[in-house]
């Protein structure tokens, strides 16, 4: 088979496509012939030489893939050659085939063509696992989202609105804040030209959000604290602004608020199998009846992966790109 390799470190032009030993299904995988994959910042940074594989995972990047399974390993049940599925991979859907453990495969949902569902595993599976399961947010509570305009940031803002909270965004720009309001976004913040936390408080009355979903990491670490309501739950899940920042624990105390940082792609299967468990049964069903929908930017060939990196990096996306084999 083919698939995007990275010889070395470095920009776009350090993925090439390349001829590869074919991967085999092993006990409790299935093999999945790609269709489609889609491209994380996790991809760039491991072009990068930042963000290696966890030990046992494929070395090609991709962390989501959607195609047909054209081989079911030993021990598994409930997959058969033929179905047409997604997958939360933890590498490797940079590929024309993929090894992936059972337990984090998904059907395809009712209503989305097989492509676009290389879409949903990884925004899915982050956005539910930390806001949800995590942070556990209710109806009726505010949820602030950094990155509105991205892939996981146009997740969120559905399944928020589907459970009934109101909903927050910062993201660059009016042309990106409106697609975020097409999407159900309440509360609409130009990181560029607005302080974020002021912003919140004026459309809260002075409560704040009750969960944050961040992705900056240490350089809005102060600032978030800062809005967060009582009680509120901050989630951290990227870097993108610094990896060290001083925090008041007695703005956290004052607050009776909690800081979790976690990391999908570490996790050991069963945690996987556990998140993609819950997904499948919340999240499927709103997404088969339409209130839920992946949200795409541009499709690219997956030889020509480089292209979709320049297109990430350079921020001017809305929700995700795919790689088609």
């Amino acid at each position: 088979m083919h698939a995007i390799t990275i010889e070395r470190p470095g920009g776009p032009e350090a993925l090439v496509w390349a001829e590869v030993p074919d991967p085999v299904a092993g006990e409790g995988e299935v093999l999945v012939e790609v269709a489609a994959s889609a491209v994380n910042r996790a991809d760039v940074l491991q072009r990068q030489g930042f963000y290696d594989p966890p030990p046992g995972a494929s070395r090609y990047p991709g962390l989501e893939c959607s195609g047909r399974i054209v081989a079911v390993g030993p021990g598994v049940s409930g997959w058969a050659v033929g179905d047409e599925v997604c997958a939360l991979l933890a590498g490797g859907g940079y590929a024309e085939r993929v090894a992936v453990p059972a337990g984090q495969v998904l059907p395809v949902p009712a209503g989305v063509d097989l492509v676009a569902a290389a879409a949903l595993p990884e925004v899915v599976a982050t956005v539910w696992s930390n806001v949800f399961m995590v942070a556990g947010l209710r109806p009726g509570e505010t949820l602030l989202v950094h990155g509105g305009a991205s892939g996981i940031g146009t997740m969120a803002i559905q399944l928020g609105k589907a459970v009934g909270a109101r909903v927050a965004v910062t993201a660059g720009g009016r042309e990106k804040l409106a697609r975020c309001a097409e999407l159900g976004a309440d509360i609409l913040i130009d990181y560029r030209e607005q302080d974020f936390v002021e912003e919140l408080r004026a459309a809260t009355d002075g409560a704040g959000a009750d969960v944050i979903l961040d992705i900056m990491g240490a350089k809005y670490l102060t600032r978030n604290v800062d809005a967060l309501a009582v009680n509120g739950r901050l989630a951290i899940i990227g870097l993108q602004g610094g990896v060290k920042a001083e925090l008041n624990l007695a703005a956290l105390l004052a607050k009776r608020a909690a800081i979790t940082a976690t990391s999908l792609r570490a996790r050991p299967p069963e945690e996987k199998a556990a998140i993609v468990a819950a997904v499948r049964e919340h999240v499927w069903p709103l997404i088969t009846t339409g209130r839920i929908h992946p949200v795409i930017h541009a499709t690219h060939p997956l030889r020509d992966a480089a292209a979709a990196h320049r297109v990430l990096e350079s921020g001017t996306h809305v929700g995700k790109l795919l790689l088609t084999t």
